[in-house]
């Protein structure tokens, strides 16, 4: 620990959290409108994306999503889907087109109120303890911070290896022998399928995410979503309202072009599936008997969508190619519900299953029971501070390239809004 005589002290009017694209978009604003501030990241402006995908991983959103305050995509390939690399190369030039205060190695570890109002942030950096008092605060770090891990996992074999979705790069990591993927989220579904394509044998636990087609009646889906609102819909029209941020996100890929991601054929090509993972000791492990309804549901909304495009090019009178809806092509003779890794030869498990936030340093009371800040549109009830970044914030591209200039811009409005001249004398003070 640091001793207080070898501590920093700064003074700024606001400090944003975080130097990914929501606090690198909202450091633009702020710049823009001539306001003092810092952006405090804890590695660097591109870590998160360098860092944290597999090797093989493309954008599932085409290329013109990517599209931040001032940096729009001007690329050759605006329908295609950028690579890791390529996005970790697009994001990194960000920064050097309007030179923002970044302090990258500069990890927030608490931010408590301040006595006379604003906030008290303790930084760790690689040259020690520095303290920031900053009248506003815009934690900007998204909201997927610690992997999910089931209970009894450390039950399980200890010679079968286990890491999780964030952790893993390329199939020659793993040891040799079949490999469990558990999760069928975006992360889960590609990464089966990145292990498939290496010849790797896959056993896939299914949950209850669903699934878009790719490419429909000649445009790509996200492209027609887009086109009908669907990205800039607030989340409080959707049907159940808020409770649209408990969804997880369709799975899909963009590799190679981009594609569907068809479980039932890859079945069909030797993948084993399996519905929810529940229990799971030595060996043994346990599935909820819902491999069917899994596979069904993610294909009725998979056609569902297609229909609501359908609906979109008849109203608006588009001359589009015709579009027929999925039939499967493979259905599970019976729902699996046990699995002997051993009798399997499964030498390691990838956990996919979800993050959960983790703001424990965010000493002030703007949570719900579930850890997850409170907040309208990023504005929290607490004077001066916001969230930035956060899946479903405002609209489903909230957590998405294509959301995030909106929401900044909002947020960065609010913080105008909120500036306080009589903070001046306490700041100085400090």
């Amino acid at each position: 620990m640091t001793s207080p005589e070898h501590a920093r002290h700064h003074v700024v009017e606001v400090a944003v959290v975080g130097g990914g694209q929501a606090g690198l978009s909202t450091s633009w604003f702020l710049t823009r409108d001539g306001v003092d501030h810092v952006v405090l990241e804890a590695a660097t402006t591109t870590g998160e994306w360098a860092g944290s995908r597999w090797d093989n991983f493309t954008l599932v959103t085409p290329n013109w999503h990517c599209s931040l305050p001032g940096y729009p995509y001007d690329g050759p390939d605006p329908d295609g889907f950028m690579t890791r690399d390529e996005v970790v190369a697009w994001l990194g030039g960000y920064p050097a087109t309007f030179g923002p205060p970044v302090r990258e190695q500069h990890a927030v570890t608490e931010m408590v109120p301040a006595a006379d109002g604003g906030y008290v942030l303790t930084v760790r950096t690689p040259h020690g303890t520095e303290t920031w008092l900053a009248a506003q605060v815009v934690v900007a770090t998204g909201g997927y911070h610690v992997p999910i891990l089931p209970p009894w996992a450390h039950a399980l074999d200890q010679d079968v290896a286990q890491l999780q979705a964030g952790d893993y790069r390329n199939h020659e990591q793993l040891p040799d022998g079949a490999v469990l993927v558990v999760g069928s989220g975006q992360s889960g579904t590609q990464i089966a399928e990145d292990l498939h394509l290496e010849g790797r044998q896959v056993h896939l636990a299914l949950g209850d995410a669903p699934r878009v087609a790719r490419f429909y009646r000649g445009r790509d889906c996200m492209t027609w979503l887009a086109d009908m609102g669907l990205y800039e819909t607030p989340v409080a029209s959707y049907p159940g309202g808020l409770a649209a941020r408990e969804k997880t996100n369709h799975y899909v890929t963009g590799r190679d072009g981009g594609r569907d991601i068809d479980l039932r054929a890859f079945a069909v090509e030797g993948m084993q599936l399996y519905g929810m993972l529940t229990d799971g000791r030595g060996t043994e492990l346990a599935f909820s008997p819902t491999l069917t309804s899994a596979l069904d549901s993610a294909d009725a909304t998979y056609n569902s969508i297609c229909r609501d495009i359908d609906r979109h090019i008849e109203r608006e009178g588009i001359d589009a190619p015709p579009g027929t809806p999925y039939e499967p092509v493979w259905v599970p003779e019976q729902d699996p519900t046990r699995l002997d890794l051993a009798a399997a030869g499964i030498t390691s498990i990838i956990w996919a299953i979800g993050y959960r936030p983790d703001y424990r340093w965010v000493r002030v009371g703007v949570f719900d029971g579930t850890g997850r800040p409170t907040h309208e549109r990023g504005v929290t009830g607490a004077p001066g501070l916001y969230f930035l970044g956060l899946p479903w914030l405002h609209t489903w591209g909230s957590g998405r390239f294509l959301g995030i200039a909106r929401d900044a811009e909002h947020v960065a409005h609010a913080v105008l809004r909120n500036r306080r001249p009589l903070l001046a004398p306490a700041l100085e003070a400090s």
